[in-house]
């Protein structure tokens, strides 16, 4: 058998990367590798259906900017090209993100995933600064949300911090299911994965929130977090660029959520805000 390995270049890179998998998701790609443009995607050739390709919603959309190239792999350098394409990251020196096929380091919080079709491997920024954000600040005992969990490895490390109570959703199917098998890799016991949107957090409360997700959605969700945290409970932000910070932060502050600091990298954001 062969496969085809597409490189997509998306601009913007967040929303448009998020999106276009969804669909590519639904066209019969199997698997995706994120990097700093866009990301890699993979498809039997036998599966392939240029047609489905081109009927692609993102594809035609004037706001987006999306390019791409693809190449023949054969079965036998399939894998090769996965493990070539898929980096371990290292946050500091405490936390690795790696595959199953990566070697282990020695460091204080080990993640194992495997990817397959979700968004949130570590490598993007948002991902990377989030699990700067947990190692920053204690878990220990808390009660946690991972919205938009992706591959759930935010709310994995909440876990090996510490947290009690951790509930992880995406909207997502794809996510859903992975987050799962990702949850379970690691041997977490107190992760708990649900398919949905904000509408699963009707009577909910949480010590932590955790946010990974887009500007709008972040803007539109705001207020629901707000009701279901603890007082002084915290509210880890990300998905958005610098230039958003106003407004997610003016967002906040209507909310009774107030600014304590950010992360910055490569015009991404990741912020921290305190329920009063």
């Amino acid at each position: 058998m062969t496969y085809l390995e597409f490189n997509f270049k998306v601009i913007p890179l967040e929303v448009g990367t998020e999106i276009l998998i969804a669909e590519l998701g639904e066209a019969g790609f199997e698997s995706f590798v994120e990097n700093d443009s866009g990301f890699l995607a993979y498809i039997l050739k036998s599966d392939f259906e240029e047609s489905k390709l081109k009927n692609l919603q993102l594809l035609g959309n004037s706001e987006f900017a999306i390019t791409w190239s693809f190449k023949e792999i054969e079965q036998q350098n399939w894998n090769a090209a996965w493990e070539k394409s898929f980096n371990p990251i290292r946050v500091g020196d405490k936390c690795m993100v790696r595959a199953p096929f990566h070697k282990p380091e020695k460091v204080d919080f080990d993640i194992v995933i495997e990817p397959k079709m979700s968004f949130g491997t570590g490598h993007h920024e948002t991902t990377h600064m989030m699990l700067q954000h947990i190692l920053d600040h204690d878990f220990k005992d808390k009660s946690v949300l991972d919205m938009g969990c992706g591959t759930g490895i935010l709310a994995i490390l909440a876990e090996m911090k510490g947290a009690k109570r951790i509930e992880a959703i995406d909207i997502d199917n794809w996510c859903y299911l992975n987050s799962i098998e990702n949850v379970e890799r690691n041997n977490c016991e107190h992760i708990e994965v649900f398919e949905g949107d904000s509408r699963l957090l009707a009577a909910k409360n949480y010590d932590i929130i955790i946010a990974n997700i887009n500007r709008n959605i972040l803007i539109d969700d705001i207020p629901k977090y707000s009701e279901c945290l603890a007082k002084e409970g915290l509210l880890f932000l990300s998905g958005f660029y610098k230039e958003d910070l106003n407004i997610i932060s003016s967002t906040c502050n209507l909310h009774a959520l107030e600014y304590s600091g950010n992360l910055e990298r490569n015009d991404w954001i990741a912020a921290v805000y305190r329920k009063s």
